[in-house]
């Protein structure tokens, strides 16, 4: 499960960003999303079916925090600020590379801060490999 959860997210993120690429650009975002959300809705109602059964559909959701909700605003969000990017000029090697960074780094406080987790030396030094990585990919 430890490889193939990493598996997973890579190959989902290629086709993620492959079809946030090849959305037409003249398509509404929001009418987008719908659809993309509606199939996800389709999917995880069939897996469900088959996976976890030994509760009701109702049941789990009394386990449920506001996590789910949270992660429902942050994956619009998410969605749509790739959409808008592509839309923008980013290119695909480049936009998702950047982001991703980004987000590595500014993950980095809440990891500390929030679940304790350790940052020593060689991690330091893979964020100043990332800040220079960032600089040399945006200079035109």
């Amino acid at each position: 499960m430890y490889v193939f959860s990493i598996v997973l997210i890579v190959a989902s993120n290629i086709l993620y960003n492959i079809c946030q690429k090849s959305t037409p650009a003249d398509a509404n975002p929001f009418s987008s999303l719908l659809v993309t959300y509606l199939t996800a809705t389709l999917i995880t109602i069939t897996t469900f079916l088959f996976f976890y059964a030994d509760k009701s559909l109702l049941q789990s959701f009394e386990e449920l925090n506001w996590t789910s909700m949270a992660l429902g605003v942050a994956i619009v969000g998410l969605e749509l600020g790739y959409l808008m990017a592509y839309r923008a000029g980013w290119n695909i090697s480049e936009g998702s590379l950047v982001a991703n960074i980004l987000l590595a780094l500014m993950l980095i406080p809440v990891g500390i801060l929030f679940y304790k987790e350790g940052f020593a030396f060689n991690k330091v030094l893979g964020v100043v490999f990332c800040l220079i990585g960032l600089i040399l990919i945006n200079k035109k």
